[in-house]
C-alpha cells in the first residue's frame, strides 16, 4: 500500500534561518512608558526583563492588562512581566517553533543555542510568525511554480492559495462609543489582537489594535474614552478572492500584522487574514507543498 505522507516547503528549514538576532532587553526598573517606547521602535511583541531574580517578559498583552487595571505609566515593568520566558533552540525546525507559539498562544519565541559555552539560557534572537511568514513569501517568490515564472499553461493551472482559503471568517467589531476598557474586554477574553470598529449603520469605520491601546494609555488617554478616540483609519482590506502572496505583500508593504477582508465591491467585512493565519498553511502562493505526496512503502 502507498504511504501518503503531508508535504511542507518548511520541511528541513531551522530557526536559525528565520530569526532576528536582535533581543530588547531592560531593566525591572524601566517603566511601562519608556517599555512601550522601545517596543515600537524595534517593533517587538515583548521586551526581556533582565536584571530580576528570575528572567521574565513584558508583552503588549501585559501592558493592556495595566492599562485596564489603571496602573499608572510610570510603573515599574518588573511588576507586571511574566516568566518564564519561552524558548526554542536555533537549531529547532521551524515547524517546531510554531507549534510552540501555537501551543503557548505567544506571537514571538525566544532563540538559545546549544553551542558548547553558551550560556544557559542567553536568548540569541527571537522568532515571531511575521519572520516566518517573510521567510515564506521569499521562498514562494523564487520557486519555480510561482507566478513570477509561468511558462506553460500546465504550470498555470496549479491551484493558488487565495485569501478565503485561509482567512479567519469570523470578525470582532465593537460601536464606536464602545468605552475603551470594554474594548480591552472583548480583546482579552477573545484573545485577539484587533478589532473592527463601527458606526451606528454597522459600517466599518477604523480598527484597534493593542498597539493603538498601549500607545492610547502612554498617551494618558483614559479608559473611560470612546473607541472612536483612539482608533486608527482607514481600515486596510483586501479582496477575499485575491492571491494570499498579494495579501502577504500588501501587509509586508504597509507593516502591519492582519487585513481586513472584503467579499465584494460594496466593502462589507468577511473575515480577517493575520500573519498568524498564513503562517498555518505553511505557504505563500499555491496549493503544491500543501498536497500529499505518495512515497513507496519502505
Amino acid at each position: 500500500m502507498p504511504i501518503f505522507k503531508k508535504r511542507s516547503i518548511l520541511g528541513g528549514m531551522t530557526v536559525k534561518e528565520a530569526m532576528q538576532h536582535q533581543v530588547v532587553a531592560l531593566p525591572g526598573s524601566t517603566i511601562i512608558k519608556q517599555c512601550v517606547h522601545h517596543m515600537i521602535k524595534f517593533k517587538a511583541n515583548a521586551v526581556m526583563v533582565e536584571d530580576s531574580a528570575d528572567n521574565g517578559v513584558v508583552s503588549r498583552t501585559d501592558i493592556m492588562g495595566a492599562y485596564y487595571a489603571g496602573l499608572p505609566a510610570d510603573t515599574q515593568i518588573l511588576d507586571i512581566m511574566v516568566g518564564p520566558p519561552h524558548f526554542c533552540l536555533a537549531q529547532d525546525s521551524i515547524e517546531t517553533a510554531i507549534d510552540q507559539m501555537q501551543s503557548f498562544g505567544i506571537h514571538q519565541i525566544y532563540v538559545r543555542s546549544e553551542k558548547p559555552g553558551a550560556p544557559p539560557g542567553l536568548p540569541q534572537g527571537t522568532v515571531t510568525y511575521s519572520d516566518i511568514v517573510g521567510l515564506l513569501y521569499r521562498y514562494c517568490r523564487g520557486c519555480m511554480k510561482s507566478g513570477r515564472h509561468f511558462k506553460s499553461l500546465s504550470e498555470r493551472q496549479i491551484p493558488r492559495l487565495i485569501v478565503k482559503d485561509v482567512m479567519t471568517g469570523s470578525v470582532a467589531s465593537c460601536d464606536e462609543h464602545l468605552p475603551v476598557f470594554e474594548v480591552i474586554e472583548i480583546l482579552s477574553a477573545r484573545t485577539l489582537g484587533a478589532m473592527l470598529v463601527t458606526d451606528e449603520n454597522g459600517t466599518a469605520i477604523g480598527i484597534i489594535s493593542k498597539t493603538d491601546l498601549i500607545l492610547a494609555y502612554i498617551r494618558g488617554i483614559t479608559s473611560e474614552k470612546s473607541a472612536k478616540e483612539i482608533m486608527k483609519t482607514p481600515v486596510a482590506t483586501c479582496r477575499a478572492d485575491a492571491l494570499l502572496s498579494d495579501a502577504i505583500q500588501q501587509m509586508f508593504l504597509s507593516d502591519i500584522q492582519r487585513i481586513f477582508v472584503t467579499k465584494d465591491d460594496k466593502g462589507l467585512v468577511a473575515g480577517v487574514l493575520s500573519l498568524s493565519d498564513a503562517t498555518r498553511f505553511r505557504s505563500g502562493t499555491c496549493k503544491a507543498c500543501a498536497a500529499g505526496r505518495i512515497l513507496d512503502k519502505p
